[in-house]
């Protein structure tokens, strides 16, 4: 179902899954072109919740998805607002959801009010700034210095602000409890699970995981009951 949420700034659309009653969580997903090449992992992940008796939600953040405003415009502070406005609307129909946050999403859902949070591979703005720097370098355009003040720059085919750039090189994913992080085997930083996996948000085109959604919907199914004893 399609819903939305109002902040703000305005009013963003919101794909809603599951029953009406009962949990219900709220998803972050990965920032810029992560997010492209992991969104169908993660509908088959809140759908297969759904079969599990949790609902979800996944918030378009304003600059993302079918919103109307541009990345360019955007900074953490209105990413975080925006998520909590979203989390908020949740609340009256299911009591306070629960967050799960995907890569870079563990960044801006430390100031929702969640029951508990989720993350997935989280990680730190430094690092997804770093990556992107990279790939401007490699493809032959030249390096530029993060300062607040400067111009839009172009990364990973996006248009960003040096504001939002230097805010996610600050920017760490939050820790406040409860909190399970869950990641692949092949990632060495700390973790409460390893699940063997192919980290899809490094792959050149779109792709899904349906065993991989399935065991994560488990543990987040798991992590949701544990929270509510």
């Amino acid at each position: 179902m399609i819903d939305d949420y109002d902040w703000p700034g305005g009013r963003e659309a919101m794909l809603r899954f599951g029953p009406a009653t009962g949990p219900v969580v709220i998803a972050a997903m990965p920032l810029f072109e992560e997010a492209n090449h992991t969104r169908a992992f993660i509908v088959t992940i809140l759908r297969a919740l759904a079969e599990r008796g949790v609902a979800s939600a996944l918030p378009d953040l304003p600059g993302t998805g079918e919103s109307l405003i541009e990345t360019e415009e955007i900074s953490l502070n209105i990413w975080q607002k925006a998520f909590s406005c979203a989390a908020k609307a949740l609340k009256g129909d299911h009591g306070p959801p629960h967050g799960i946050a995907f890569r870079g999403g563990a960044l801006f859902d430390s100031t929702a009010p969640l029951a508990s949070r989720w993350h997935f591979a989280p990680v730190a703005g430094e690092s997804l700034v770093r990556d992107m720097l990279r790939t401007r370098l490699a493809a032959g355009k030249a390096g530029d210095a993060i300062d607040p003040t400067g111009p839009v720059i172009e990364l990973a085919g996006n248009r960003l602000s040096h504001v939002l750039l230097a805010e996610l090189e600050r920017a760490t994913p939050s820790s406040a409890p409860p909190l399970r992080v869950v990641r692949l085997d092949t990632d060495t930083l700390s973790a409460d699970r390893r699940i063997a996996g192919p980290p899809l948000w490094r792959r050149t085109e779109p792709g899904n995981d349906q065993a991989l959604a399935r065991q994560l919907a488990d543990d987040i199914a798991a992590w949701i009951a544990t929270c509510a004893a």
